[in-house]
């Protein structure tokens, strides 16, 4: 796992593996009389589309130590058309993209965050830091997943852990592998923007014993958009769907509020029903 969580062998193999999907077809590229062994854009093609030399591509992507610099990094990013996640993802790996000082996470819900997680009832919320730690919940929050008090120790409020990890949440999702997916997406986004921080990279080792995990992991995807859908199977009120909504406050920017709204007029009625138990 040390080999995965280095910064230039990841920006190494990232720029492999985003070179190998593009088409060459694409790129209005002279054609080339030796035939294509491998697919996706060569090396050189890559090169003369970002202008730079073909040793200095070779390098970076045998993660040889280098640190490209903006403009590199820059020309690369256009060279590959990166979307915007994959963008910010290179920039964080070649280190030019603003951070806060320091990898810390926060441990605490900011007590104004805190009653606006409460004050959100009856929508879903909860509270969490860069490396996923739940610090702040409400009630429907709670009867959404589980009730972090009684059915988690404190050492697993992680909505990471809980989503990928929790065995009884693996047939919680109607379709399991776009939720691994995305959560595998987002870990690999967080670790990029804090490399430095020992406890998400030992998260991210524990995870990688699952080889569903691993799986996805090898596969290089980035993401770190906070909105979208899911579909669950809930014990009590049966499947239904949520749209959740990250925000992250410019006052504490690493703590991110998540909030589920329902994604349809059933869905609706079935949040309903957990709130009405909820408050009984």
């Amino acid at each position: 796992m040390s080999d995965t969580l280095d910064p230039a062998r990841e920006l190494g193999a990232f720029l492999r593996a985003r070179r190998e999907r593009l088409d060459p077809h694409d790129f209005g590229l002279p054609q080339r009389r030796q035939s294509r062994r491998t697919p996706g854009l060569r090396r050189e093609e890559v090169a003369e589309l970002a202008g730079i030399s073909i040793d200095y591509v070779v390098r970076l992507e045998q993660g040889r130590g280098l640190h490209p610099s903006a403009n590199v990094v820059e020309a690369l990013a256009r060279a590959l058309r990166l979307a915007p996640d994959e963008r910010a993802y290179f920039f964080d790996l070649a280190r030019h993209r603003s951070r806060p000082a320091g990898d810390s996470a926060a441990t605490a819900a900011a007590a104004p965050l805190a009653r606006l997680v409460a004050d959100l009832s009856p929508l879903p919320a909860m509270l969490i830091n860069h490396r996923f730690d739940i610090l702040a919940w409400n009630p429907e929050m709670a009867r959404l997943q589980l009730d972090f008090d009684t059915q988690l120790p404190p050492a697993r409020h992680n909505s990471a852990w809980l989503c990928l990890m929790r065995p009884e949440m693996r047939d919680y999702y109607l379709d399991r592998d776009h939720v691994l997916r995305d959560g595998v997406a987002h870990v690999r986004a967080a670790w990029a923007a804090h490399p430095q921080d020992r406890a998400l990279a030992d998260l991210i080792a524990e995870f990688s014993t699952d080889e569903d995990f691993a799986r996805v992991w090898a596969e290089g995807d980035v993401k770190s958009n906070g909105r979208g859908s899911k579909t669950v199977r809930h014990p009590e009120v049966g499947t239904f769907s949520v749209h959740f909504e990250t925000l992250a406050p410019l006052g504490d920017q690493d703590q991110h509020l998540v909030i589920c709204r329902p994604a349809d007029d059933a869905s609706r009625a079935a949040l309903d029903r957990l709130s009405a138990t909820t408050a009984a």
